[in-house]
Formats: C-alpha cells, structure tokens, sequence
C-alpha cells in the first residue's frame, strides 16, 4: 500500500543545492558561522533586511508589508556532535573539538538543515508575493537549539527590542513521520528537560589491591541502577517522566582503580512537582550511595542544561491547524500526543508574551509505510532524529516544509486589501 503525498510547492533546485551544502557543513552550537552567512546572503540577495550576530549567530530578518499583525517564523540552524552514517553522497564527513577536548564528528542527524533551508524558501515565496498579504514577517534563524541556549541568548541580546515583537510563534520540526503528514499537539506537547552531570569522588588504587580503594567505578554502577527506581518506584504511571543515564567515565586502565568517576545524566517531565522530586531524587540517592561506600568527599551534581517545557496555544495552534487541513485535507493531519522530546522554542514565545504554534513535519521517505498513522510499524524501523542514520529524504519533504510554512504564516497574515 502506497500513501498519498499532497503536492506541496515545485522542488526548487537552488534549495535543494543549498540544503545539501549545509548538510555537508554542519556546526556546533554557537559555531554556526558559515551558517550564518550563508543565511543572511540568501536573504539580502532577496532585498529583505537581515542582521547577523543576534545572541552569537543567530540571523533575524524582517519583512514589512504595511499594517497587520507580527507572525514571527523560526528554524534552529546547529547540528549535533554525531558522526554520520548515512551513505548518502552528501554526508557529512565534518570533525570538530567537542566541549571536552575530544574529536567528535558532526552531522545534521537532527534535521536543522532542512528547517534552515525551509525558512529561506517560505521567505523567497512571501517576499516575492507581497500584494497577498499585510502585516509583518519576522524570521528567526536559531543558533544553539541542541544546547539549549541559543533561543534565550537571542531573547538577552534584544531580541524584542530590536526587532518587532510577534502576535504569534510558528515553527516546524522534522520528524520520522512520513513525508505528507503534520503532527501537532495541543497544550504541553514537549517535556522539560534537565541534564545533569555527576561527579563521585573515591580513592584510587592498584587493581590488584581494592582493599585500599573506595572504588568510584562500583559506586557509578550502584547510582546508576539505584536512579531508576526513581521513575519506576517514585512516579506515579500516569506522570509522564523519563530519566537516562547517557555517558559514564572512570579511569584509563584495566588494571588501574580510578579516583573518581562522572555520570552524565537527562530528566524529562512535564510537571515542576514531578521535575523537583526527582532532581531531589537524584542528590539523595548519589549522596546515600557515596556514603555507604564511604566516600572521602561528597559527590556534587550539577545542572548544564534545561529546557523549559514547550506549551502550543490552544487557539494558536487550531487555527494554523485548520488552514493546514485546507490544504493537506485532515487525513494529513496527526495528534502525537506529549512527546518526551525537547525544544527550546518556547522561550520565543514566552519572552513575547504570545501563542506559540509548533508542529512535527513528516519527513521520511512515504514508500516505506502502509498506513502513516501512528500506529504504523514502519515508525519502529525508519531512522530517528539523533541518530548516525537519519536524514529526512529530499523530495518531497523540502517542497512541503515550505509550504507549511507559508500556510502557516498566510494563516495569521490577513490579505492584502487595495
């Protein structure tokens, strides 16, 4: 069985060259400076007013078109230290020095360029279509989504000082779904997010003499198995809350009992009372395990990363949501529920004091899937964001995340009268 995929607007060469050059460079967080530039010649070479270096590298342009409201249009431009493993023959082959010194890969695995290229081709159609359409564009190329840190860098550099203030927040994010289909959820839709990084000190030793140790290394792997209970024995199962020990680090050797050893871990909740309990879960339970194994310091845990919870608009997101249905047909349409996945751009949003209107664009290859519900047994096998393998397919995906887009923001643009 075969999906139907809406037509979207015709696949512009231009972009496509572009989006597979920026997913052939890809940067950091914060080093998005090709980025960047390329972003703002694209922009100026359309005649519409762009700055660059807004909160490091983020790129504002605005668009004024006479009298109306402010529609305010995003896309993140970082890309993630993976190292791609696409065979595509645009892939990355980019290396960078990660926060810790090491060498690390870097690829677009979560689909930043895309919705960079996206946002270029949505402002080449408005722009080049300003007797349809009244009011104020403002469009916000993000830095630093993945470190969640570029939104409110831009909202302290002025953001809302220097540029308009929105009516409304709209923004798109590329998903597993297939390419054809739009998702969005109202109210809480993304879960907050806590990263945390956990130091437990010890005594090292040689490894045939761990009488003369306080092993850090079995300390680590007691906390780690210990923090679990936290979700399964402390959180109500009707509470969304996820939390995920994703690195450990302890000593060189084999044959070496290190001194200390470094957990680093992620939170995910929707409720501040369930995100307080287990951030307190987590320092009762690495002090409990370090002074049982009678530690010589305390461990310390502390907090390098949060993203706020992302609430989309009741009233907001219907309304784009119904001109989406106008064009795509309500077939097209999906809820996905809250997601444990994380955004920062609500901070947009809440720093303007307006609606937010965020969606997930389909953007996996269609032929894959039978029904392209949620329920579609393709989802389990597709590439998801973040992995070494994912990279949203071309066609039609670029066409119709540029028409999202401008549907979205025709949707709170009113028309241009004479």
């Amino acid at each position: 069985m075969s999906l139907t995929v809406p037509a979207g607007t015709s696949l512009d060469p231009a972009l496509v060259a572009l989006y597979k050059d920026l997913h052939q460079h890809p940067e950091l967080g914060f080093r998005e400076h090709r980025t960047a530039s390329l972003v703002a010649e694209r922009l100026r070479a359309l005649d519409i007013e762009a700055t660059t270096g807004v909160g490091g590298t983020g790129v504002v342009a605005v668009i004024r078109n006479g009298p109306g409201p402010t529609a305010l249009l995003r896309a993140d431009m970082d890309a993630l230290p993976v190292t791609e493993d696409t065979g595509l023959d645009y892939a990355s082959t980019v290396t960078a020095t990660g926060a810790d010194g090491s060498v690390v890969g870097v690829a677009h695995a979560c689909g930043h360029d895309l919705h960079t290229t996206c946002l270029l081709g949505a402002a080449q159609q408005l722009a080049g279509d300003l007797s349809s359409w009244s009011g104020t564009l403002v469009l916000v190329f993000q830095p630093a989504e993945e470190l969640a840190a570029g939104a409110q860098a831009m909202v302290d550099d002025g953001l809302y000082d220097r540029f308009p203030r929105p009516d409304v927040v709209l923004g798109q994010h590329v998903s597993p779904l297939p390419a054809g289909k739009i998702a969005g959820h109202h109210g809480a839709a993304y879960a907050g997010s806590d990263s945390l990084r956990v130091r437990i000190v010890g005594k090292g030793a040689h490894g045939s003499m761990p009488q003369s140790s306080v092993d850090p290394v079995v300390m680590a792997a007691a906390t780690v198995l210990r923090l679990q209970t936290i979700i399964s024995r402390e959180i109500p199962s009707t509470e969304v809350a996820v939390l995920t020990v994703g690195s450990i680090h302890a000593g060189q050797a084999a044959n070496v009992i290190p001194g200390e050893a470094e957990l680093q871990l992620n939170i995910r909740s929707y409720d501040d009372a369930t995100r307080q309990h287990i951030l307190d879960g987590v320092g009762r339970i690495v002090r409990a395990e370090a002074a049982a194994a009678g530690a010589p310091e305390d461990p310390t845990v502390t907090e390098f990363e949060r993203f706020p919870v992302v609430v989309n608009d009741d009233d907001a997101l219907a309304r784009t949501f119904q001109a989406f249905g106008d064009w795509l047909g309500p077939d097209h349409l999906l809820d996905p529920g809250a997601g444990a996945g994380s955004e920062d751009v609500g901070i947009l949003a809440t720093s303007a004091d307006a609606p937010l209107s965020f969606w997930l664009l389909g953007g996996s290859d269609p032929s894959l899937f039978t029904t392209g519900d949620l329920s579609d047994p393709a989802l389990l096998k597709v590439p998801s964001n973040h992995s070494p393998k994912y990279a949203p397919v071309i066609d039609p995906t670029l066409s119709l995340g540029v028409t999202a887009l401008v549907t979205a923001a025709r949707a709170w643009l009113p028309a241009r009268t004479a």
